[in-house]
């Protein structure tokens, strides 16, 4: 294992362990204020097309609190499902629809696959984030990948408890950053793809 690898393996199991220290009535009201953090972002008022996702028992979870709003706004919901080694997203407005799939993750069992091109907002899990942008999944991959199929002006927002925040996340080439991590406690614009300017 490279260096960097050790240290994602170690940052890995102790914002596991931290998240592990809340319980579930910490875990839901944390998700809740982070949700009303969410939705008063502008980013997601403009938006036509926002991809959610259904968490692990123990992750953040935008998808009870916000879906309902989001219907009412009129907002497409996509949430995504596990093919092969990559993520589909498929439209879906209702969480009762989802069934256990990869990993016990919820997920859509039909209809059709949506093109990633139409993501205007995408709100993605991990297992830590910094405020500079970077991103620690569960090291599959499989986020990476679909973000990369993303278009670029697409927004991509990291969802998370803010004992997940950490100093510094190692990326790699294939590490794939968000634009803004949102907590139950605060909102961080990481500018992590923004061109940088003229020397």
């Amino acid at each position: 294992m490279t260096d960097t690898g050790s240290v994602k393996t170690a940052l890995r199991s102790s914002a596991r362990s931290a998240r592990r220290g809340m319980d579930d009535d910490e875990r839901r009201a944390a998700s809740d204020a982070a949700v009303g953090r969410l939705l008063g972002l502008p980013e997601l008022r403009r938006a036509g097309t926002v991809l959610l996702y259904a968490p692990l028992r123990e992750e953040a979870d935008p998808a009870t609190g916000a879906l309902p709003l989001l219907r009412q706004r009129r907002i497409r919901t996509l949430f995504p499902r596990v093919r092969g080694g990559d993520l589909e997203l498929v439209a879906c407005d209702d969480l009762t629809s989802l069934t256990p799939g990869y990993r016990g993750i919820r997920e859509p069992v039909g209809g059709p696959t949506i093109d990633p091109e139409v993501v205007d907002v995408a709100i993605v899990p991990g297992v830590a984030f910094d405020v500079l942008g970077g991103r620690l999944g569960q090291g599959g991959g499989h986020y990476d990948r679909l973000l990369q199929f993303l278009p670029d002006d697409c927004v991509r927002i990291g969802f998370c408890f803010s004992c997940q925040v950490v100093p510094f996340v190692p990326c790699e080439p294939h590490d794939e950053p968000v634009d803004i991590v949102v907590t139950q406690r605060a909102t961080y614009r990481t500018r992590a793809r923004e061109p940088l300017a003229d020397a």
